[in-house]
């Protein structure tokens, strides 16, 4: 069985930009909206982590070019 390829940053940013349009356009039954709505918490909490290592790998190659 293959194992489930991870989207891309980008495209994980892309499916919380058209959750967020979709939420804000109206109209969507309570239910999906909650749905929606944790989806995109879950979006946005694995984007924030991998900018947050991205930040500190760039720390590190700073403080390596400082040395």
């Amino acid at each position: 069985m293959a194992e489930k390829k991870e989207a891309s940053f980008e495209e994980r940013l892309l499916a919380l930009e058209e959750l967020v349009k979709q939420m804000e356009a109206g109209g969507m039954p309570l239910a999906d909206t909650l749905k929606a709505y944790e989806q995109g918490e879950k979006l946005a909490e694995s984007l924030k982590k991998e900018l947050t290592a991205a930040e500190e790998r760039l720390t590190v190659l700073r403080e390596g070019d400082e040395a």
